[in-house]
Parts: C-alpha cells; sequence; structure tokens
C-alpha cells in the first residue's frame, strides 16, 4: 500500500509541461556543481530558468534543443545565488544521479503532461 495517497484533484494542481532548453552553463558556485537551463516553455508560459544537477550524466553542450518535462507552478527556489524557476524532473540511475525524462518524439513547448 503507498503511504501518501492523494486525490487526483491534488495532482491536477501539478503543472507539468514539455519545454525545449535553448541554453545550458556550467554553475560552479554550489556545493554540488550543476547546469544553469533556460527552458523555452512555448509562448504562454516563455523561458524559465532552473539548476538542475546533471553533470555526472550529461555535458552542457549536449543539452541544446533537448525537451524535457518540469513543473512549472511551484515557488521559484533560491538556489546559491539564482533563481530556480521550475523544477526539471527526472528518474535515479543505478548512482542516484538524475535521468531526465525525455520523450522519444517532438511535441510543440508548453504542452501539459496528463
Amino acid at each position: 500500500m503507498f503511504k501518501n495517497i492523494i486525490d487526483f484533484s491534488d495532482f491536477n494542481k501539478i503543472d507539468i509541461r514539455l519545454g525545449t532548453i535553448v541554453e545550458a552553463i556550467d554553475y560552479n558556485e554550489l556545493h554540488k556543481p550543476s547546469i544553469l537551463l533556460k527552458i523555452d516553455f512555448g509562448d504562454e508560459i516563455g523561458i524559465k530558468k532552473s539548476s538542475a544537477q546533471l553533470r555526472n550524466n550529461y555535458s552542457s553542450q549536449e543539452l541544446i534543443n533537448k525537451q524535457i518535462i518540469a513543473v512549472v507552478n511551484f515557488q521559484p527556489k533560491q538556489i546559491g545565488k539564482i533563481i530556480s524557476e521550475v523544477l526539471v524532473l527526472g528518474l535515479p540511475d543505478d548512482n542516484n544521479e538524475p535521468i531526465l525524462v525525455m520523450p522519444n518524439v517532438i511535441l510543440k513547448n508548453g504542452v501539459k503532461l496528463y
């Protein structure tokens, strides 16, 4: 049995959208170095920033033009000297390092997960 059962209405409050990474820069200012991402979520949401600890599995350059999914309606979070505006979603590999959740076909930026 699952511990934290929620109503479907609670899930519907989470806005998960598809976006394309348009810029990725190594960010070394944190205890665990990360990558600063700029992600295009389409006309409705626009370009948002996120700091993600992805450097064990990705280089900044290889992330450019990749489509990912992210939660876009959390409160922005201060991470070091930057504000992370969205939460990029991933799954842990065997070393507990994130692997990004990405579609296997190109879709329109901003499309909502359902």
